[in-house]
C-alpha cells in the first residue's frame, strides 16, 4: 500500500460583507468543501497558492500519477 500527503494553502484576498453575500447568493458555496470553489466564481478572489492546485479542486494529480506509476500502472496508453 502506497500513501501520500498533500497539503495546499489557499491565500484568498480580504472579501467585503457585500461580497460575501452575493457569492453566497450564487448558491456556488453551499455545497462545496470549504465554502468555495477555486474552479468556479471564487477564482477572483484567490490572490494565491502554495501547493497543489488540482488538490484544491479535489484529486492532487501529480501525487497520483505519481502513486499508479509507482504500482506499475501505465499513465498512458493506446486505446
Amino acid at each position: 500500500m502506497l500513501t501520500a500527503c498533500v497539503t495546499t494553502r489557499v491565500f484568498m484576498r480580504e472579501l467585503t460583507k457585500a461580497e460575501l453575500a452575493a457569492y453566497w447568493v450564487t448558491g456556488e458555496p453551499a455545497d462545496k468543501a470549504g465554502g468555495y470553489a477555486i474552479q468556479g466564481l471564487a477564482a477572483v478572489f484567490v490572490e494565491h497558492i502554495e501547493g497543489s492546485h488540482s488538490a484544491v479542486v479535489g484529486l492532487p494529480l501529480f501525487e497520483t500519477a505519481d502513486l499508479l506509476a509507482r504500482q506499475g500502472v501505465p499513465l498512458w496508453h493506446k486505446a
